[in-house]
């Protein structure tokens, strides 16, 4: 049945999840104790996620199980474990970042349904039907997006189901896209690690000392706009917070989507028990800039009575779900309360009291339909009640409610039980043999991306030569004359900018350029439906060989792997799609759409078409490069990884990447004179992730 209106909570833990349920919440989202993008929140045991999908099916609460990070090869058997074992609870739906995880996913549990994670980035009609045909029922559409943005996707893909937060904890980054935590720290944010880098100290020239650091997201009273824009279900972040949080961001939700006012003294209270300088309504209105920046500050700590306070919004059950009562009693004969609830569910329980002649007043049906109506203490609340009694009869009203209690009782327990997931255990052995078919490499080339088009010599000898799609044609048809063979780089952050690529892309295809190189879901997508090459870039997030195999599928050429992937993981990967590795260049750290070198007085510089580069400075004093590439900016890190002097080395990869940024001309022949005599670089350089990896 397809979500019209839902109010989706977050379940850090049981008490949380009770707090969620008992505000109003028509669905939670949790992790268990394993592959959850919120490994630092209590998650939920086997055990507990039984009986957290009991305690919400009763309550007629939908749970959706977030198995929502980077899987390895060596944990996918792991993975699909606890997805059986959640099929036979059965869990609603589950959270899906992986793409190896989805193709699985779809051969060993096809009705199951399953929702694209934000951490797929999508952003655009292209990435939503692509989803929709990879086999999702949902996508949670990125952050960053616009309502006029939100309704176009929407229009493209009226079947699918949009997930749009309303609440919480706005990252810098788009999600999915941020490699910050895992470069500096080892911490993942792609597999739930993510140490919060960006919320210590990053400076930009004029800007706010904290120029990564966003405040909190508040779109609670835009909900109508956003069930518009066709939103169907509205998330909160906050997984990580306090029951008392989650109350009061889900009883807001759950006013503002029912069409009630939103007390003013709720929105207070909630900024209390977390913000940062209070809440943004983000990018919903297409508006950017300084306002949306903010830190925790000492100020913004909840007091105790506040907390109290919203300790009482979740402290007694929330009657939400209709029940009919049928009641008999007749002469000589034990009494009988039959319960049934909306979904055909009955049970008749039986009294082992009888009725006896009324000494003084007989038990009338007001009196008894007053009675039976009494269910305070349980989810459920008497949509209708009959009461067939024999005249001049005494029933005591202890018995009655006793008979009432264990009616509800039964009723709920039943309520709990659903009928499992089938999950084809039996062909998990077969799908991983079709996996692990070694990869037959091919001679090791080079391959060079630059951010415009001033291009040594040297880069003729590399198999590709990577250009921003933008770039006049002229300047192509002139590397081509120099014996290039070109790649066009599709903007990982389209965001509204899909049709105007598109018609570039037409353009340069007609011209003899169809090649394009993708790093996001939503950029191949839109490759792919213009019939052009498509080749995938590390920010496609390949980690594993079921993931390689979703790609072949997909039709990419080859694609780069992860960057958080080490050497010893890339070599052991299967399949048969060409791969290849970054071995030169800054790494991309982080794509935003709020430039924060924009986080000036005097806002935009204006740097990609002045060809300046301005950067960020740490609280150590190290400095980011920053650059816009379509509808977004790109923070690189300080210093370029490098792994040349150490080519050769290299195993089951069958291409290198020399990414060039910031770079000046002869800086960049100098690096691809070291690339091909493979010959390690004397300026300062890290080797990133390619030894140590992540957690």
């Amino acid at each position: 049945m397809r979500t019209s209106r839902e109010v989706l909570a977050p379940a850090g833990g049981p008490e949380a999840l009770e707090a969620a349920v008992r505000a109003g919440a028509d669905a939670v989202y949790l992790g268990a104790s394993l592959f959850s993008a919120r490994a630092g929140a209590h998650n939920f045991s086997k055990a507990e996620l039984k009986d957290a999908v009991a305690y919400c099916h009763a309550r007629n609460v939908r749970v959706h199980l977030a198995v929502n990070t980077l899987l390895f090869d060596s944990e996918l058997g792991e993975a699909l474990d606890l997805i059986a074992y959640a099929c036979t609870l059965p869990v609603d739906a589950v959270l899906v970042q992986d793409l190896g995880l989805l193709w699985l996913l779809r051969r060993l549990c096809p009705s199951l349904p399953l929702h694209a994670s934000t951490q797929l980035s999508l952003h655009g009609a292209a990435g939503a039907k692509a989803a929709a045909d990879a086999g999702f029922s949902r996508v949670v559409l990125a952050r960053e997006m616009s309502l006029p943005e939100i309704a176009a996707v929407h229009k493209a893909c009226q079947d699918l189901e949009l997930e749009a937060f309303v609440h919480g904890a706005l990252c810098m980054s788009v999600s999915g896209q941020c490699y910050f935590s895992a470069m500096l720290g080892g911490r993942s944010g792609n597999r739930g690690q993510c140490a919060q880098t960006c919320r210590l100290p990053f400076m930009a020239p004029g800007g706010t000392g904290h120029d990564l650091s966003l405040k909190d997201l508040s779109a609670l009273l835009q909900t109508d706009a956003l069930l518009k824009a066709g939103v169907c279900s509205f998330k909160i972040e906050g997984r990580l917070k306090r029951p008392e949080y989650v109350a009061a961001a889900t009883q807001a939700c759950r006013l503002a989507l029912d069409g009630e006012k939103v007390p003013g003294a709720l929105l207070e209270d909630l900024r209390a028990v977390f913000s940062r300088t209070g809440f943004t309504s983000g990018y919903l209105d297409g508006e950017r800039g300084r306002e949306m920046f903010g830190t925790r500050r000492k100020e913004d700590l909840a007091p105790a009575p506040v907390l109290h306070k919203l300790h009482a919004l979740y402290k007694a059950e929330r009657q939400s779900v209709p029940v009919s009562l049928h009641f008999s009693m007749r002469a000589g004969v034990p009494p009988v309360l039959s319960a049934r609830d909306e979904d055909g569910r009955v049970v008749r329980c039986q009294s082992q009291t009888l009725p006896a002649p009324a000494l003084r007043a007989p038990l009338t049906q007001q009196r008894c339909i007053s009675q039976l109506q009494k269910a305070g203490g349980t989810p459920f609340f008497v949509k209708d009640c009959v009461c067939e009694l024999d005249g001049g009869l005494a029933f005591p009203a202890g018995a009655l409610n006793a008979l009432r209690r264990e009616a509800l009782s039964a009723l709920l327990e039943q309520r709990k039980a659903r009928p499992a997931v089938p999950f084809l255990k039996e062909n998990e052995e077969a799908l991983f043999k079709t996996l692990q078919t070694p990869h037959e490499g091919r001679p090791f080339a080079l391959r060079a991306r630059f951010p415009d088009t001033d291009v040594p010599d040297r880069a003729a000898d590399c198999e590709w030569v990577e250009v921003p799609y933008d770039a006049p044609l002229s300047n192509l048809e002139a590397l081509r004359t120099r014996g290039m063979r070109v790649l066009l780089e599709l903007p990982r952050g389209l965001f509204g900018l899909e049709d105007r690529a598109a018609q570039t892309l037409r353009a340069a295809a007609q011209a003899g350029f169809s090649d394009v190189w993708a790093g996001t879901l939503e950029a191949a997508a839109l490759a792919r439906a213009l019939g052009l090459s498509v080749h995938g870039g590390f920010s496609l997030n390949v980690t594993n060989s079921a993931a390689l195999r979703w790609y072949t599928d997909f039709g990419l050429l080859d694609t780069e792997l992860s960057v958080e992937l080490t050497g010893k993981q890339m070599a052991a990967l299967g399949g048969t799609l060409p791969r290849g590795l970054l071995v030169y260049g800054r790494q991309p750290m982080m794509l935003t759409r709020n430039c924060p070198i924009a986080n000036a007085p005097d806002g935009c510089r204006h740097c990609r078409a002045e060809k300046k580069w301005y950067a960020l400075k740490d609280r150590k004093g190290a400095k980011f490069p920053v650059r816009c590439f379509g509808a977004c900016s790109e923070v690189y890190n300080s210093v370029p990884l490098s792994l040349l002097g150490g080519l050769r080395t290299l195993r089951n990869v069958d291409f290198g990447v020399l990414r060039f940024t910031d770079e000046t001309f002869s800086q960049r022949e100098a690096v691809l004179d070291a690339a091909f005599s493979d010959t390690p670089l004397s300026m300062p350089h890290t080797r990133g992730l390619f030894l140590r990896g992540v957690l």
